[in-house]
């Protein structure tokens, strides 16, 4: 629960964000977007400015739930505490993916990748905390800081051709690490998303679900997912809730694709995404903050719980899924711990006898497929 000055805490950084929000301006789109089979839900509602909408909103049934020793230690993952400063140590085989492609997990949604070819990407990168000043309001309200993760050296991030964002949430998405990353790279993100760019010459790409776009090598689409955005924390100042865009990114080279999800829970969207597209080689999958308390009903529908992922996995046809959310650089917001989410998420692959390969990653760990 929270205090009294805690819930007065939140407001005042809630009225804080609202003020740095406004008046942050930027252009420059300067890659030719593809919006002729894109697709957008609004709200249907009178409301100003106009709110998107996920694809297939209201009332979810889910296929399993973990209902028993959810978290049961695994002879695989090994913990200082239980389920708490972990390490995956079990012995993997790289399933049979050629498509060149490598991969280093930075933390949470974070990922470094480098094509075939040598092109280089981020995907929602935050290198440390959030902005300030929820860093702080988290802090009073959790109890700590995160730990924050080994990052990419300062030559790769010089190097990085494109930063992909999937939505506006500070877990996702920090001002202070665009001001890092600087404006020598390309941006690709969801619509409505860059006015929360500073106004100073970023190469900001807006783009609607299913559009795309090219990037040397490579075919950039946006892809749905079914979640919401914000900035502001206190409900009365929702102004921005649901008025930037949200989504997943489905990269493309040579008949060859790679999936991430983004933030988001369960819905119809993965076997749309699958239709189009085709099956997926490589699938970045979140697996934690779908809470674990009984009154997880909220969290459930806009986070994947581990089973779900694995339902949506398999939706995708997924040559491989890499599994991201939990760790020792995570917040931990909505999870037993560090490593609940991994311990289900292999207890459950197991219960459902599932076909999708996964292959785990601690935290600045690298593989190539």
């Amino acid at each position: 629960m929270f205090s009294l000055r805690k819930i007065m805490a939140l407001q005042i950084v809630s009225i804080v964000c609202f003020i740095l929000l406004t008046g942050c301006t930027a252009k420059n789109q300067l890659r030719q977007i593809e919006q002729a089979d894109s697709v957008i839900k609004y709200k249907e509602s009178l409301a100003k400015p106009t709110r998107f909408s996920n694809l297939y909103p209201g009332k979810k049934s889910y296929l399993i739930t973990c209902k028993d020793n959810c978290y049961q230690s695994s002879p695989v993952v090994e913990c200082e505490t239980p389920a708490e400063n972990c390490r995956f140590i079990g012995e993997q085989s790289p399933p049979k993916v050629n498509t060149g492609f490598s991969f280093r997990w930075l933390g949470h949604a974070s990922f470094y990748i480098k094509s075939p070819e040598g092109s280089t990407l981020l995907l929602d990168p935050v290198s440390e905390q959030f902005d300030w000043p929820v860093n702080w309001a988290f802090k009073l309200s959790a109890g700590f800081f995160r730990n924050e993760p080994q990052w990419p050296s300062l030559s790769e991030i010089g190097d990085v051709d494109a930063v992909l964002y999937s939505h506006i949430h500070y877990d996702h998405f920090n001002k202070a690490d665009i001001e890092k990353i600087g404006t020598d790279t390309q941006y690709f993100v969801p619509l409505g998303f860059a006015a929360h760019f500073p106004n100073n010459g970023y190469r900001i790409n807006e783009m609607a679900w299913f559009s795309k776009t090219t990037l040397a090598e490579l075919k950039i689409n946006f892809v749905p997912a079914h979640h919401f955005s914000s900035r502001i924390l206190i409900p009365y100042l929702y102004e921005d809730k649901d008025v930037t865009l949200w989504g997943g990114w489905v990269i493309e080279h040579q008949g060859q694709r790679i999936f991430f999800a983004g933030d988001t829970g369960y819905s119809e969207h993965f076997k749309d995404i699958q239709q189009r597209y085709g099956d997926m080689d490589v699938c970045l999958m979140p697996i934690a903050s779908y809470f674990h308390r009984e009154n997880s009903a909220w969290y459930r529908y806009v986070h994947t719980t581990p089973e779900d992922a694995l339902v949506a996995a398999q939706a995708l046809n997924c040559k491989v899924m890499i599994p991201w959310g939990y760790g020792n650089n995570s917040w931990k917001m909505g999870d037993h711990s560090s490593h609940s989410p991994l311990l289900r998420l292999l207890k459950m692959h197991k219960a459902m006898n599932s076909p999708i390969p996964l292959h785990i990653l601690n935290e600045g760990e690298e593989v190539t497929f």
